[in-house]
């Protein structure tokens, strides 16, 4: 009788090796179950499924370990989440905060490692090709030039692109929620955003507005028809200023407004009533916001208001993020609020209010993501499913960091005393929104 020899171990299927080797780069247990081209599985049973379509993904990110390489992957398609895009990131994001995972720090030894189980798995090649989606910009950091092409990259996608994503407004902004209504959609959010931007620089009839990064007009035109202010409305974008024009056009507010297309730096005169500033101050950059809240201060009319709306981010991680900076706002800054609000103090501008806006940038790119999705289709057709993943990415990831407060967005309301000191405003707040109605 012959005695039956031992079974063989299970050969590791990709998934497994993928994971160990995730586990060792992260110091702790992955949260996510891993799918690989072999069709192995590892990881928690019930957890968010991400599936690694293949090799080249691995490839991706032994180039470019972390935020980068993970994106680089997801935007191509050789990475994906199964199901909900949202709760693998939450769960992600949950294990950072809980457990103290950190970004990969990968030691010598790490990559040699990285490199023998790459190689048990044949994704040892060259580096792949950057991502056509990713941007590529050349000049010197916020030299004129190299913002217009940084703003192009993003606002000039297509006019097409974001009349499908936003609402009827064209707003690109954080709304303004002031009901929990079901039948209270984004529209209604939009709006009451830019009449409360409008109440607060207290905009009269004839009243000169100067609407900096002014977009797709939604302000400029809300407050030239609404308020009958006279508006300059300012925006690098070509694609923008294209847009804003013809709409100034078809609304027979030719008398009213005026779109230049240009830098704010090269913006000339002054004495205007009142400056708005709506999530443009992120572009500025750190080393040029002294000067541009310099410029704020220069524009503006003494007892004149400035509001700017503006995102902010924790002093540990300032800036927009590697996705964010290589896919969607190249050169992107953002820093804590306090910081934003001692430099426009710093510039002579008196800061009267300060209004956080955070949970409903959590509506607003929750419902634009809604509308990428039902739309999907359409925006494949419109600009590829490079880009479309790009957004989805974009909006998922940008609502949980609003949710998860590590970003925020916030109103920020100044005045430029007058050589005396008076700001010509009311003592009580309440009556800044009123003055509009009284006048």
């Amino acid at each position: 009788m012959t005695t039956p020899r031992p079974a063989r171990p299970a050969r590791r299927g990709a998934a497994h090796l993928l994971t160990a080797l995730a586990e060792d780069a992260l110091g702790a247990p992955l949260p996510l179950r891993l799918r690989a081209w072999d069709g192995s599985e590892a990881g928690p049973p019930d957890a968010p499924v991400v599936v690694v379509r293949s090799r080249r993904a691995l490839r991706r990110l032994l180039w470019q370990p972390g935020e980068l390489g993970l994106a680089q992957a997801y935007v191509t398609g050789e990475l994906d989440v199964e199901g909900d895009l949202a709760a693998a990131l939450r769960t992600m994001w949950g294990a950072v905060r809980e457990r103290g995972l950190h970004p990969p720090r990968l030691a010598p030894a790490d990559r040699a490692r990285a490199a023998r189980t790459a190689l048990r798995l044949g994704a040892v090649g060259p580096r792949p090709a950057t991502p056509a989606s990713q941007a590529r910009l050349r000049g010197g950091l916020h030299s004129k030039s190299r913002d217009r092409a940084a703003i192009s990259h993003h606002y000039d996608l297509s006019n097409a692109f974001y009349r499908l994503l936003l609402d009827e407004t064209m707003a690109y902004s954080c709304g303004y929620w002031t009901s929990d209504e079901p039948e209270s959609g984004l529209v209604d959010a939009q709006r009451a955003k830019l009449e409360l931007v409008c109440r607060k620089l207290a905009l009269v009839p004839g009243a000169r507005l100067l609407d900096i990064g002014c977009g797709w007009g939604s302000l400029t035109l809300y407050a030239a028809e609404r308020h009958k202010a006279q508006v300059t409305a300012v925006t690098l974008a070509r694609e923008q200023a294209a847009y804003v024009r013809e709409q100034v056009r078809e609304r027979g507010l030719e008398h009213q407004v005026d779109v230049v297309c240009q830098d704010y730096r090269d913006i000339e005169g002054g004495a205007y009533e009142a400056v708005a500033t709506i999530e443009m101050g992120e572009h500025v950059g750190d080393a040029e916001y002294p000067a541009f809240a310099a410029s704020l201060h220069r524009l503006v009319r003494p007892q004149g208001r400035v509001l700017v709306q503006q995102m902010s981010r924790g002093s540990v991680a300032p800036g927009g993020g590697a996705f964010i900076e290589a896919y969607i706002a190249p050169d992107m800054h953002m820093r804590p609020l306090g910081e934003t609000v001692g430099l426009l103090e710093g510039a002579g501008l008196e800061v009267r209010s300060v209004e956080s806006l955070r949970e409903h940038y959590v509506r607003t790119v929750g419902a634009w993501h809604r509308t990428l999705e039902e739309r999907w289709d359409d925006v494949v057709r419109l600009v590829g499913r490079e880009t479309a993943r790009v957004w989805r990415l974009y909006l998922v990831g940008g609502a949980l960091a609003f949710e998860q407060r590590r970003m925020g967005v916030d109103q920020i309301l100044g005045v430029r005393p007058a050589p005396g000191g008076s700001s010509g405003m009311p003592a009580i707040p309440r009556a800044w929104y009123r003055e509009a109605d009284e006048r």
